[in-house]
């Protein structure tokens, strides 16, 4: 009897079996999500240089940053090793001010951030897609809403020319679009981690959801509970004759 490792469907998920549907391509060397869960389910078990990873969210904060930091930190760590150039970790258009002190805690150097502010849909793009052919960025990291569904596919081949580490954060909403990003993964907030959905991947069949715990209690800042205090009493004032 076949076993998982033996079966076609097991072969497709390793990614050991070619598609004539897809071009071969060269196998660059993988960067660990950080996270050994996650890792087994992405082909190549890590994030792929030169593939979009799409990051749907259903609402900010369901740990779609805090997914990528950790890969950050190892693109930093990498070429410090290789005493190589320093490429920029670029940010274009992120919803908040991104927070240094979580970020160098989560082992990111924060001389490599630069962060751009768009004035329109069309600057954004072309901020993204300059970046990625460039070559000068380590990663690319960009928010951009929903109905820009060329906006992706021109977005993917840019980033397969220089083999940058590129990520995409959109809403839940674009989940039922037609996608060009080799790998999208939907991520729901539970009350103890996220729902880890892998909707799409090179090589092999989409995943089911899986319940991971992103790190929240290493690179959230404490927060101080708050205490309720007694609502003052109205006084009644008297005249004094």
């Amino acid at each position: 009897m076949a076993t998982q490792a033996d079966s076609l469907d097991g072969l497709l998920q390793q990614g050991k079996v070619w598609q004539a549907t897809r071009p071969v391509m060269p196998q660059a060397e993988s960067v660990s999500s950080g996270y050994p869960e996650l890792d087994e389910m992405l082909p190549g078990r890590g994030w792929q240089p030169g593939e979009l990873v799409e990051l749907l969210y259903d609402r900010e904060g369901s740990g779609e940053l805090r997914m990528v930091l950790p890969a950050l930190a190892a693109l930093c760590r990498r070429e410090e090793d290789l005493a190589g150039k320093k490429g920029w970790l670029l940010w274009v258009d992120p919803p908040h001010i991104p927070y240094a002190p979580a970020l160098a805690e989560a082992g990111i150097d924060l001389s490599r951030i630069l962060v751009v502010r768009s004035n329109s849909r069309r600057d954004r793009l072309w901020c993204l897609e300059q970046a990625l052919k460039s070559g000068c960025c380590s990663a690319v990291l960009g928010w951009l809403p929903a109905g820009q569904e060329n906006a992706v596919r021109r977005l993917q081949l840019a980033a397969s020319e220089s083999a940058t580490s590129a990520f995409l954060f959109r809403p839940e909403a674009c989940r039922s679009q037609s996608s060009a990003a080799p790998c999208r993964i939907l991520l729901q907030s539970r009350q103890q981690g996220s729902d880890i959905t892998l909707l799409k991947r090179r090589g092999g069949w989409p995943q089911p959801a899986r319940r991971l715990l992103l790190g929240e209690e290493q690179i959230l800042p404490a927060v101080t509970p708050v205490v309720a205090r007694p609502q003052p009493q109205p006084v009644q004032l008297r005249r004094v004759k």
